[in-house]
């Protein structure tokens, strides 16, 4: 399978989204995305940072395939998701982050426990 046919089924039967949804979440047209799938033009390192950042893909196997489709995503283990997750947030300037993981680390963990379950249910997370 070639990186263009790597592109395509990801897109298409792990993430089910369009080449133009596709596209915009990584900065690129349907058109360059339709290009990348057919082969008709190569993949920039840029383009596969942003889709390895974007979807959680492994970039090993976008470009080599190797692994197969059991290695197509990254896997990272709680503690490191948090690590970047925390690193993430850590340099927003929103003022609602930085309220929120302010307020976060301030609480007790009985508010915390109900703070969780109205996020799962308002980001339809089970």
């Amino acid at each position: 399978m070639s990186i263009g046919e790597r592109l395509h089924y990801l897109r298409e039967e792990e993430l089910d989204i369009s080449q133009e949804e596709f596209g915009n979440r990584i900065g690129v047209s349907r058109f360059s995305i339709s290009n990348y799938e057919s082969g008709k033009r190569s993949l920039t390192a840029r383009v596969i940072t942003d889709i390895c950042r974007e979807f959680g893909v492994n970039e090993v196997w976008l470009r080599t395939g190797e692994g197969g489709t059991d290695n197509m995503f990254t896997k990272l283990d709680p503690a490191d998701r948090f690590t970047i997750s925390l690193g993430t947030l850590s340099s927003s300037e929103n003022q609602f982050v930085q309220n929120a993981v302010n307020y976060l680390a301030e609480s007790d963990p009985e508010k915390l426990k109900v703070l969780e379950e109205l996020m799962k249910a308002c980001l339809g997370i089970k």
